[in-house]
């Protein structure tokens, strides 16, 4: 099944009981609102389908897994309804993940910016490949990793989500992801990371869902209330980039790349 969507897509395909959810986005795998609201969507329904046993999330390309919000949406929203109503397509897919009884494997080849690194974040187990360097650059848009910060820290700690968060013009390695957590596996290779995917995958494919069911909910005990937390930090990141700050370097940013 491939939901199209202009100049993306979201493609969700089933063998075995390993479910692959696909998005593309030509601007380096970036998130307008209709892409994350498939992808909340189509995870949801994997959620409650039965065949489902494990679900692989990944993105195309070779050098960008995601490169977060798309700018072309920012510069569109013109209230704090219209802002808070965006972001909170992030805290959907979030939450998405966090209540699916599967677990969630991310396929990691590139690049993760911001609500990549969210993505990441809250899938249940990463496995990357060298080259996926991440940087949370929300700070230096004018607004903060608000939506996405609890999955961050829930995966990384207080200190280095900070770290991330405070200097937002810094890309961090990959190994440096994989020793704070955010990637549970570190490969030299595309290839490399192929294998292990599908490893791990059919494995868990066999796995007694039950088990896995329970396993996932202790993994995640203790985030409850994240409907209501990340609805309200949508509408704190919805408020601030309506500000002149976001609004300029915004427009820097778009001319930069035309130039």
């Amino acid at each position: 099944m491939i939901e199209e969507i202009k100049d993306g897509y979201v493609k969700v395909e089933r063998e075995h009981g390993i479910v692959t959810i696909e998005f593309h986005h030509p601007q380096s795998n970036s998130l307008p609102g209709k892409i994350l609201d498939a992808l909340a969507k189509d995870i949801h329904a994997e959620s409650i389908n039965p065949e489902t046993k494990v679900i692989i999330l990944r993105s195309t390309g070779d050098k960008v897994f995601c490169s977060g919000a798309s700018f072309d949406e920012l510069t569109s929203i013109k209230n704090e309804t219209e802002g808070a109503k965006f972001f909170s397509g992030f805290a959907n897919v979030i939450n998405a993940m966090r209540k699916a009884p599967q677990l969630i494997i991310a396929r990691v080849h590139g690049k993760c910016v911001g609500g990549g690194v969210g993505l990441a974040a809250a899938a249940d187990y990463a496995i990357a490949c060298e080259g996926a360097e991440v940087k949370l650059s929300e700070l230096s848009v004018g607004i903060g990793p608000f939506v996405v910060g609890p999955a961050v820290e829930r995966k990384l700690g207080l200190s280095s989500f900070s770290q991330l968060t405070i200097d937002a013009n810094l890309w961090r390695p990959a190994d440096w992801a994989r020793r704070k957590g955010l990637f549970a596996e570190l490969h030299n290779d595309i290839a490399g990371m192929d294998d292990s995917i599908t490893r791990l995958s059919t494995a868990l494919s066999k796995s007694n869902p039950e088990a896995m069911k329970e396993l996932k909910k202790t993994f995640w005990q203790g985030t409850e209330h994240w409907d209501d937390l990340l609805k309200e930090r949508a509408a704190i990141s919805g408020r601030l980039i309506l500000s002149d700050y976001s609004k300029n370097f915004i427009a820097k940013f778009k001319a930069k790349q035309k130039a």
